[in-house]
């Protein structure tokens, strides 16, 4: 009988549950962009597909599924403060949308299909992902791939301020991927081209950086207030045979320090390695979903590219 790969260390020790979700035949994707957890651990997963969200129940059996037709490019999904929406970031169409977990649009952030100017600093070009604040219900807005800033709008979409600019200084952002805010209110950005995480107060202001970390992209912040970082491995030729690199995910508490890493195989489809972790969360017992964009990321190496690799990992926590 095969044992199962355990991986992390300490309290953040996982078993790798393969084969969890149980998708109906002809309603797969090409790969998960994000991935939410809601009550009753209904599984939420954000799909470059027909079918863009998918639900699943926490023993992976799909319950149904919404969004076809309306969204061009999924990039990030983050559960609302209540927990009975979903925030929906389509990079494709530039714009954020406040869903019920039934699929009903509520409110859009951005004009669909209408961008704003290349790193003018103005909502949204290529935007990439969402937090709430859990006290005031405020809604941060990272805007990465065309762009080098956050946005935060009022719980109603009323623009409050913005903060960032292209560079490399505290404050600056080559391509902020991805945010999450605590419960004190403090705003981390996954700036991931410049191999940091930075931390901001509610007003913009900038207070801190984390290093030691390879293209961070997915953050997660959980109820114990954990940052789980999923970082990227290579992403150029002359760094594709680097060990230590990643993709992996490393914890941290909201002061920087490093907790745990789970996952030290690189880059690869075996079990206990990661391709590209896009999107993460977590549900009531603590076990870890891991969206990842497999298709994309296997389009830098230099072998045949599965038609349709795995992009949808669950830990079980220990």
């Amino acid at each position: 009988m095969k044992t199962a790969l355990k991986m992390g260390s300490g309290k953040f020790t996982y078993r790798l549950e393969t084969g969890w979700e149980k998708v109906p035949k002809g309603m797969g994707w090409r790969e998960v962009a994000g991935v939410a957890v809601g009550p009753q651990d209904r599984v939420y997963v954000f799909a470059r597909s027909e079918h863009p969200v998918m639900v699943f129940d926490r023993d992976g059996k799909f319950i149904k599924s919404w969004g076809e037709g309306v969204f061009s490019n999924p990039h990030g999904l983050t559960l609302g403060v209540e927990g009975d929406t979903l925030f929906c970031i389509d990079n494709g169409d530039h714009t954020v949308r406040k869903c019920t977990l039934d699929g009903k649009v509520l409110m859009t952030l951005g004009v669909p299909g209408k961008p704003s100017p290349a790193y003018s600093g103005k909502p949204f070009s290529k935007c990439t992902h969402v937090a709430l604040d859990p006290k005031t219900g405020d809604i941060y807005v990272s805007d990465g791939y065309a762009n080098a800033n956050v946005h935060k709008y009022s719980p109603d979409g009323r623009h409050l301020l913005s903060w960032g600019a292209p560079g490399t200084d505290p404050g600056e952002f080559n391509l902020p991927h991805n945010i999450v805010t605590d419960k004190d209110g403090y705003v981390y950005v996954a700036d991931r081209e410049n191999h940091r995480v930075q931390v901001f107060t509610s007003k913009g202001k900038y207070e801190a950086q984390w290093g030691n970390m390879h293209r961070p992209c997915a953050l997660y912040l959980s109820k114990e207030q954990h940052v789980y970082v999923g970082e990227l491995g290579f992403g150029m030729e002359v760094n594709r045979q680097t060990p230590n690199l990643g993709p992996r995910i490393s914890v941290y508490t909201t002061k920087g320090e490093r907790l745990a890493r789970v996952g030290d195989r690189g880059f690869g489809l075996e079990e206990g390695q990661f391709i590209a972790p896009h999107g993460m969360a977590v549900d009531s017992r603590g076990d870890l979903y891991i969206g990842e964009v497999a298709k994309t990321a296997m389009k830098l190496v230099q072998t045949p590219t599965p038609d349709a690799p795995r992009s949808l990992q669950k830990l079980v926590r220990e």
